[in-house]
C-alpha cells in the first residue's frame, strides 16, 4: 500500500445518485476518485496534523455498479496492487432492489490468533468480510451499520496499550485510557486496519453511531457520573478529542449531501479559501465542547430512506438531559426531530439505537423502578442509594429514562396502528451494547409488528460467569423481581415478550426485505483447520418476521 494513504478509502453515504468516499492521508494532498469514466476530487483538511478528505460523487445513475479507484496527488493508492479481493465498487440504490443491511456493535481490535481468540473470540466482522468477498455484487448488503463501541477508549487493545506505554507510560488504570486526539487517531487506525476489513469498508456503504466506550464506560449515565468524571484533570481533553475524532472518523460520512450542506462544521471546510490547508480543529473542538454541555447544540442522529424502508439512527448518549426531574434520553429538539420522522407509509420502519429500546421485560421494570428511586420519589437518602445501584450494575438504558421511553413507545404505537400514515409491516428497533443478542416483540394487537432485534457483540464476549448472570437476570430472576417492582412505577404503553432468548456468540446480524417478510439472521466466525487468520462465517440463528394479515393492516376509519 502506498504510504500516502493512512486509512480508507471508506465508502460512506450512498443513495440513488450520489456517494461519498472518505480517506485519511499522510500529508496535505488532492484526492481523486475515478468511477464510470468520470472523476471527482477534494482537497484535504487537517485536524492536529492529520489529513482527511471526503470526496463527493454526484449525478450517478440509479442502480448502477461502478468499480472505482483512488488517487492521491496523481498516484493510484486503491485498490492495492496484487489485492486478492474483488475491485471495490459503488452500488447506487434503486427502488426495485430489495433492501439488505448488516449491523452489530461492540468490537475489540485484537489480533487474529489462537491466544486472542481464547480471550476475545473470533472477529465476526473479519469472517463476514472474507465471506462477502466470495459473493457476487448483487448479494452484498446496501449498508453495514455499526451501532456503537467500534473503539474502546477506556479499555484499549493490546496494541494501543503498547503505544501508550511507549509514549507516556502507564502507572495507574486511568493512565491506560485515551487522553487526546492523537491517541484517538491511533485507535481508529487499529480498528479499521487489515486487508479484509479495509476492503469491506471500501465497498459496502457504512453508517455509524457511538456508544459509551467510544468515550467512556457508562458515558452520561447520570448527572453525578458527569460531575465525577469532570474532576479528572485530563477529562476535558478526552471528551473534546473523543467527540472531535468521532465527527471526523464516523459522523461526517453519515451525512447525506443535504445534511452536509447544513452542517456548520463541514461548511467551514468547504467555504475555506486560500493557499494553505484548512485547519479544522479550533472550529470543530469549539462546537463539540459546547455540545457536551448543551445536548441541543448539535445533532448526531440521522435518517436515511432506502426505497420503502426508512432507517432512523438515534444518538442515545450525547443527546441526554441529566438533570434530576428532567432526565431524558433525548433532548427536546432531538425528540421533536424523531417525532417528525416516525411516520408510516413505507414497508418497514427501522430505528437503530445503540442501547436496546426493549430490554427483556423484567430487566426493563428493574431499571424503570431504579430510575424513579434515583430521581427522589422516596426521598434523598433512597435517591442516593438508587444512584449507587444504577452506576454499579449499569442501569442506564432506555428504561432508565421513563419519560423518553414512553414518548417513543407512543410514537411507535401510533405508527403501528396506522395513525401516522399507512402502517408498515414492522417497526423494528435495532440495537447492541449488552453483549448478548435476543429478539423481543410487542404483544399488543396492532397493524404492524413491533420488535427489538439486538446484535451484540461483534467481538467482545462476556466471560462465562457473566453469561450465566446475564441469562438468569434476563429471565428467571428479572421476571418476578421486575414484575413486583412494576407495581411502583407508571404502566408501560404496551406489553412485550421474548421471541428469541438471549445468546452470547460474537456475531454480526443481517436484515433483508423479502416477499415472505423481514428476514433476520445472525452469523458468527469459526476457525477451521487451525486457520485463525481466515475465520469462516457460520449461521447462529435466523427468523422471518412475516407481516400481519392484510385485513388487520388496513388504516382504521377515523
Amino acid at each position: 500500500m502506498d504510504s500516502s494513504l493512512v486509512l480508507g478509502p471508506m465508502l460512506r453515504f450512498v443513495d440513488e445518485t450520489s456517494a461519498s468516499v472518505w480517506v485519511e492521508t499522510q500529508s496535505r494532498a488532492v484526492v481523486v476518485v475515478h468511477a464510470g469514466g468520470r472523476s471527482w476530487q477534494a482537497d484535504t483538511f487537517s485536524v492536529h496534523g492529520h489529513h482527511y478528505a471526503l470526496v463527493e460523487l454526484d449525478q450517478l445513475e440509479p442502480g448502477s455498479t461502478l468499480p472505482y479507484t483512488v488517487e492521491i496527488d496523481g498516484e493510484q493508492v486503491w485498490p492495492e496492487e496484487g489485492s486478492p479481493f474483488p475491485a471495490p465498487a459503488i452500488r447506487t440504490l434503486t427502488s426495485d432492489r430489495p433492501f439488505r443491511m448488516s449491523y452489530g456493535s461492540c468490537r475489540t481490535s485484537e489480533v487474529n490468533d489462537l491466544a486472542a481468540h481464547k480471550t476475545h473470540g473470533v472477529d465476526s466482522l473479519l469472517a463476514f468480510a472474507l465471506d462477502l468477498a466470495k459473493r457476487d455484487e448483487e448479494n452484498r448488503p446496501d449498508l453495514i451499520a455499526f451501532l456503537g463501541d467500534q473503539v474502546y477508549a477506556d479499555i484499549p487493545s493490546s496494541e494501543m496499550l503498547q503505544l501508550i506505554r511507549d509514549d507516556r507510560g502507564i502507572s495507574t488504570r486511568l493512565d491506560a485510557e485515551l487522553r487526546n486526539y492523537e491517541e484517538y487517531t491511533q485507535i481508529y487506525r487499529i480498528a479499521w486496519n487489515g486487508t479484509a476489513i479495509r476492503w469491506l469498508l471500501s465497498t459496502v456503504p457504512s453508517a455509524m453511531i457511538f456508544d459509551d466506550h467510544d468515550i467512556r464506560d457508562d458515558w452520561n449515565s447520570s448527572l453525578l457520573w458527569k460531575r465525577k468524571v469532570e474532576t479528572i484533570p485530563w477529562w476535558r481533553d478526552r471528551i473534546v478529542s473523543g467527540l472531535a475524532s468521532y465527527w471526523v472518523y464516523q459522523h461526517l460520512g453519515n451525512l447525506s449531501p443535504e445534511d452536509r450542506a447544513a452542517d456548520e462544521i463541514w461548511q467551514a471546510v468547504v467555504s475555506h479559501e486560500g493557499p494553505e490547508e484548512f485547519e479544522l480543529a479550533p472550529i470543530l473542538e469549539a462546537v463539540v465542547e459546547e455540545a457536551d454541555q448543551d445536548p441541543e447544540r448539535y445533532r448526531w442522529s440521522f435518517c436515511r430512506d432506502y426505497g420503502d424502508v426508512r432507517l432512523i439512527v438515534l444518538d442515545s448518549r450525547a443527546a441526554r438531559v441529566l438533570e434530576p426531574g428532567q432526565r431524558s434520553m433525548l433532548d427536546r429538539k432531538e425528540l421533536q426531530w424523531l417525532d417528525e420522522r416516525m411516520q408510516g407509509g413505507r414497508r418497514h420502519l427501522l430505528v437503530a439505537t445503540s442501547l436496546p429500546f426493549l430490554l427483556p421485560r423484567g430487566l426493563h421494570h428493574i431499571e424503570d423502578w431504579n430510575a424513579v428511586l434515583a430521581d427522589g420519589r422516596w426521598g434523598e437518602r433512597l435517591a442516593l442509594l438508587g444512584e449507587r445501584i444504577r452506576q454499579a450494575i449499569d442501569l442506564e438504558h432506555w428504561a432508565a429514562f421513563p419519560a423518553s421511553f414512553r414518548a417513543v413507545a407512543t410514537m411507535a404505537t401510533e405508527v403501528a396502528q396506522g395513525e401516522r400514515g399507512a402502517a408498515p409491516e414492522t417497526v423494528t428497533f435495532l440495537s447492541g451494547d449488552v453483549h448478548f443478542s435476543y429478539i423481543e416483540e410487542v404483544d399488543q394487537p396492532m397493524q404492524s409488528r413491533v420488535l427489538q432485534a439486538v446484535c451484540s457483540p461483534i467481538r467482545n464476549p462476556l466471560r462465562p460467569a457473566l453469561r450465566w448472570v446475564a441469562a438468569v437476570m434476563s429471565t428467571r430472576v428479572a421476571g418476578p423481581v421486575g414484575g413486583f417492582l412494576s407495581r411502583f412505577v407508571p404502566r408501560t404503553p404496551f406489553h412485550w415478550s421474548t421471541l428469541k432468548k438471549p445468546w452470547f456468540d460474537n456475531n454480526l446480524a443481517s436484515l433483508e426485505v423479502t416477499e415472505e417478510g423481514l428476514k433476520l439472521r445472525w452469523d458468527t466466525g469459526v476457525v477451521r483447520e487451525g486457520n485463525h487468520g481466515a475465520p469462516q462465517l457460520e449461521e447462529v440463528t435466523s427468523i422471518v418476521i412475516a407481516p400481519r394479515p392484510a385485513e388487520s393492516r388496513e388504516t382504521p376509519s377515523r
